[in-house]
């Protein structure tokens, strides 16, 4: 797996755990870690298997818990807790944060408070009026949202 790959990963993981509702600061470690992955030029596969995980936890943004996750996906091409975290949430939630004025908050609370899994959920949900209940969406936002589920198909 190349750094990209790997900053996706992590950058997939952050999204589903902000859906999720999970702690924020655990969030933005993966955030970062992905950021500081993805600019990296160097691969880290390299890095792992010159250095381990001493060469891994040298880079910004790359700690303890992280670098053993990166270890393991060398190891095994996946990691327990992404495993984890996937099972337990449909893929179909992550989905959510493609359509235009969908962030990872927005579907965080939808999925959340409304229960909507799945871009045919939220098309349902939107042509019943349900973005109007949605706190903090601005009315712009519930329109564009509103238009790109009537205007494909989900």
């Amino acid at each position: 797996m190349n750094n990209a790959e790997l900053a996706e990963r992590f950058y997939r993981l952050a999204a589903i755990m902000e859906i999720r509702g999970e702690e924020h600061f655990r969030i933005q470690s993966y955030r970062n870690a992905a950021e500081n992955i993805s600019e990296w030029l160097t691969p880290l596969e390299k890095i792992a298997a010159e250095d381990g995980a001493k060469g891994l936890q040298a880079l910004p943004g790359i700690g303890k818990a992280i670098s053993g996750k990166i270890l393991e996906i060398f190891a095994t091409g996946t990691f327990a807790a992404w495993e984890r975290i996937v099972t337990e949430t449909p893929a179909s939630v992550l989905e959510l944060v493609e359509i235009p004025g969908v962030s990872a908050r927005l579907a965080a609370q939808l999925y959340q408070r409304f229960k909507i899994r799945s871009r045919a959920d939220l098309r349902e949900f939107a042509s019943g009026g349900g973005l109007e209940m949605v706190d903090g969406l601005s009315a712009t936002n519930a329109k564009t949202i509103a238009a790109f589920a009537e205007a494909r198909t989900l």
